[in-house]
C-alpha cells in the first residue's frame, strides 16, 4: 500500500509551474511564516534567516519543474529551507565534529512533565547553544526528524548526532538552571 499525500495547495503549485506570480505569491504567503522560523532555528540570526527564506522560495520556484509531487509542497519547500540554512553554517565555518571516540556519561533521566517553562526562556536560552547543538536540537525536536535522518543532512555519523542531541539537552539545562527556570 503506497502513502498517498494530499496536498491542498496543488493548484497554486500548478499556477507557479506556469510562472503565475500571484501563485507565487500566495504561496510565499502561505509558507514564509512557517519557513521562517526553520530556518531561524537553525541558523539563529534573523538577517540569516531571511536570507534563507529568499534564497529558498527563490531556489524553490526556479526548480518547481522537479517537485514531483512524493510529498506535500511545504515538506518539499521545508527540506529546501533546512539544507539552506545547514550551507549557511558551513558558510560560517560550523565544524560537527565526530564523537565517536569519545566516552560520555549516561544522561539522567528527568521527567519532563514535571517541567514547567516558560516559553521564552527557554527559546532565548535554545538561542545560546552553540551551533552544533542548536542545530542538532532543532532538527530532532522541532523538525522531527530522526538521528539517522540528521546524520544523513549533516554528513556526520549517527553517534555524533545521538551526543550532540544529548550534551546539547544537557546544555540547555544547565542554562535554564542558571537562569532560575
Amino acid at each position: 500500500m503506497e502513502t498517498v499525500y494530499i496536498d491542498k495547495h496543488i493548484t497554486l503549485v500548478q499556477e507557479c509551474r506556469q510562472g503565475n506570480r500571484k501563485a507565487q505569491f500566495e504561496i510565499y504567503k502561505l509558507y514564509a511564516k512557517a519557513m521562517y522560523n526553520v530556518a531561524l532555528r537553525i541558523v539563529n540570526f534573523d538577517d540569516e534567516a531571511e536570507d534563507v527564506l529568499q534564497e529558498a522560495f527563490l531556489d524553490a520556484f526556479t526548480r518547481i519543474e522537479s517537485f514531483r509531487g512524493d510529498t506535500t509542497f511545504g515538506l518539499w519547500l521545508k527540506q529546501i529551507v533546512i539544507n539552506k540554512s545547514i550551507n549557511y553554517l558551513r558558510k560560517r565555518k560550523v565544524e560537527f565534529v565526530s564523537l565517536e571516540a569519545v566516552d560520555v556519561a549516561e544522561q539522567m533521566d528527568m521527567e519532563e512533565e514535571d517541567l514547567e517553562w516558560k516559553v521564552e526562556e527557554v527559546r532565548a536560552a535554545i538561542a545560546e547553544l552553540p551551533d552544533r547543538y542548536r542545530v542538532v536540537l532543532s532538527l530532532y525536536l522541532f523538525e522531527g526528524y530522526d538521528h539517522e535522518e540528521i546524520a544523513h543532512i549533516l554528513k556526520i555519523a549517527e553517534s555524533t548526532s545521538r551526543t550532540q542531541y544529548m550534551r546539547a539537552k544537557m546544555k540547555l539545562n544547565g542554562l535554564l538552571v542558571k537562569r532560575g527556570v
